[in-house]
């Protein structure tokens, strides 16, 4: 009998341990992996720009775009400013996004003509349009310095992690992108003259019904940058040929 009890009382201190590490494995994850959602600075503005009503400021985006009477928004950007969560587990969410909501049940064309500022050392600085539905929920669709001094069309897709998808070279000094949906498919294009459209990105349009699209400066490495948008359009329809992008 004596015996039996030992190994009853062994078992629920083996079961007591057990537990413990369970909880504890399960705590160092949650501190692990925090929400995205508390680490942003992401306030209410008012800012019309080309019929655009922009209601969203992250990292007080709103403080770093002059605009003028004909719609030319002069984006700058501190350094150090990103919006990417690498798969090693790095998350940056510092540079600053302007954002308009849009109904997601119906078709939209988000259109801009983005020229950066390009320098010698401004590796990854990028002038972006953005589709935007949370920090772990996001497209970006840049014009953007890569690591040999190129320009390129980049796209970044975050579903909780983000991918980076380096495109076609460009060598002028700036370039037409637009998104369009038709509310189940989604792409994104660029443009040299804003009439021939090539295709950088298609996939199943899986965000909410709430969304949002907007324009963003980044700056990863440097000290700071600027990037000009200008013919900023949104429209309530969608391109008729997604492979075309007209």
């Amino acid at each position: 009998m004596k015996k039996r009890k030992n190994i009853v009382i062994c078992l629920s201190v083996l079961s007591i341990l057990l537990c413990s590490c369970n909880n504890a494995s399960k705590s160092e994850i949650e501190t692990e992996k925090p929400s995205v959602e508390t680490q942003v600075n992401n306030v209410p503005c008012e800012l019309t720009i080309n019929n655009i009503h922009f209601t969203k400021s992250i990292n007080n985006a709103a403080n770093f775009v002059e605009v003028s009477d004909s719609g030319k928004v002069v984006f700058k950007s501190e350094g150090n400013t990103d919006y990417f969560s690498d798969p090693n587990g790095t998350l940056q969410t510092t540079a600053p996004i302007l954002l308009s909501s849009i109904d997601n049940t119906k078709p939209f064309t988000f259109t801009a003509k983005v020229t950066p500022k390009f320098n010698a050392d401004d590796t990854y600085n990028a002038g972006v349009l953005y589709v935007y539905a949370n920090d772990s929920l996001f497209q970006k669709l840049c014009f953007e310095q890569d690591e040999r001094g190129n320009h390129r069309i980049v796209t970044v897709r975050t579903v909780g992690t983000s991918d980076d998808n380096n495109h076609t070279q460009v060598d002028l000094p700036y370039v037409y992108m637009k998104i369009s949906s038709d509310t189940q498919t989604i792409a994104s294009y660029y443009s040299l003259d804003n009439e021939t459209w090539w295709l950088v990105r298609l996939y199943k349009n899986n965000y909410p019904d709430k969304l949002w699209v907007g324009i963003s400066n980044q700056c990863p490495k440097g000290k700071g940058s600027v990037s000009i948008f200008e013919e900023l359009k949104l429209e309530q329809n969608n391109v008729s040929n997604f492979r075309l992008g007209f």
